[in-house]
């Protein structure tokens, strides 16, 4: 994983503004309000509502 700790440390969801955390795979972010997963392309999150993912139970 490239993205660098104080990217994480400042970085929020864009729907509910809410803490996002790099999950399991370390190839997205998660908001765990929103149940979504926000990929990380090239080692740049993608914070597009519109291209995250919604997280299965």
């Amino acid at each position: 994983m490239a993205v660098k700790q104080e990217l994480l440390d400042i970085i929020a969801c864009p729907k509910c503004k809410g803490t996002v955390k790099l999950n399991e795979t370390g190839d997205g972010l998660a908001c765990g309000n929103c149940r979504l997963l926000y990929r990380i392309t090239d080692d740049i999150p993608v914070m597009l509502i519109d291209e995250a993912e919604t997280i299965d139970s």
